[in-house]
């Protein structure tokens, strides 16, 4: 398969890398000088795109790309590529699920004990020397506090599960009720989050889902609830999130992603009941050597005319 063109569209994992290289004719995108001259010159000979969270094939790409047979997403969201153009192309789309499940959640728990135990802030304080001048002042306890979950797909059942063992009542919103399972189900946003304390975002992004916690939603989550977003940042109305946490009328946040990455407002940085995160959901060793291989075995399973292992489209 060396002569099969793969096109990685920017730097993502150095193991991923390494693998593609060594079966593949890769080419990496982020090096190229003059990409449009790029792509017309090999448009013939790639094959394959590897795209992220953060870079997908869009429509432009596909209609450069005439040989183009696969896009393989080492992520699970896959709003960055046209799904649309590939089925209307017949271009096979793959992504990594079921492997990065685990520790998104646990870095969704991490982020509500991180908000209400105010971790970090403790951390600085030690390390300022001010705990010599007195005691930190108290938090806010996790154990019993009602958890929302905006969408109860694998991360978010696997989240439910996690905070079930804090004693924590779980409730939901999704599409459509879920009629096998024991949490209360709630058939908008805005009741649910009027109803819980800590409200999760945990679904794909699309387009009913973009700005999906809006001013609505924040008003009725209220000053002592908490927003954790571990789904994409698009999925909040990041300006009203913002003034929201300002003014006082949400009570914190802990965030792993935001609209326009890598930039953050800046409003958010002198706020400590506000955890930021660089987008490291999935960031581990093993779950990224994982994601990898699945990446490289879809390519290998769909060039070897075999059943690809985690088919989208």
């Amino acid at each position: 398969m060396e002569s099969i063109g793969v096109l990685m569209l920017c730097p993502m994992n150095p193991y991923l890398e390494q693998e593609l290289q060594r079966r593949f004719n890769l080419f990496r995108l982020w090096t190229v000088p003059q990409m449009s001259q790029f792509l017309k010159d090999h448009s013939a000979s790639i094959r394959a795109v590897v795209g992220n969270a953060s870079a997908g094939a869009d429509a432009e790409l596909i209609n450069t790309l005439p040989g183009l047979e696969i896009v393989s997403s080492f992520s699970v969201g896959v709003d960055k590529i046209d799904l649309d153009k590939c089925k209307e192309k017949g271009i096979r789309v793959t992504n990594t699920p079921d492997v990065l499940t685990e520790d998104v959640a646990d870095l969704a728990i991490g982020l509500i004990l991180a908000v209400l135990r105010r971790l970090c802030e403790s951390d600085r304080y030690v390390r300022s020397g001010k705990w010599k001048k007195g005691d930190f002042r108290l938090s806010t306890k996790f154990t019993g506090k009602t958890v929302g979950i905006i969408g109860l797909g694998r991360i978010g059942m696997a989240v439910a599960k996690r905070a079930e063992a804090f004693s924590c009542p779980i409730c939901y919103y999704s599409r459509r009720e879920k009629p096998d399972t024991k949490y209360t189900y709630y058939p908008s946003v805005v009741e649910l989050a009027g109803n819980c304390q800590i409200l999760v975002v945990a679904c794909p992004l699309t387009e009913e889902t973009r700005h999906i916690i809006n001013r609505e939603v924040i008003d009725a989550l209220g000053p002592k609830g908490v927003l954790i977003n571990i789904g994409r940042g698009p999925h909040v109305d990041e300006p009203e999130l913002v003034s929201a946490l300002v003014e006082g009328r949400l009570g914190g946040a802990g965030l792993d992603v935001y609209e326009n990455e890598p930039q953050v407002p800046e409003e958010l940085f002198g706020l400590e009941n506000v955890v930021l995160l660089p987008h490291v959901g999935s960031g581990t060793v093993e779950t990224r050597m994982a994601m990898a291989d699945l990446v490289i075995g879809n390519l290998e399973a769909h060039f070897l005319n075999k059943p690809l292992l985690t088919p989208l489209v």
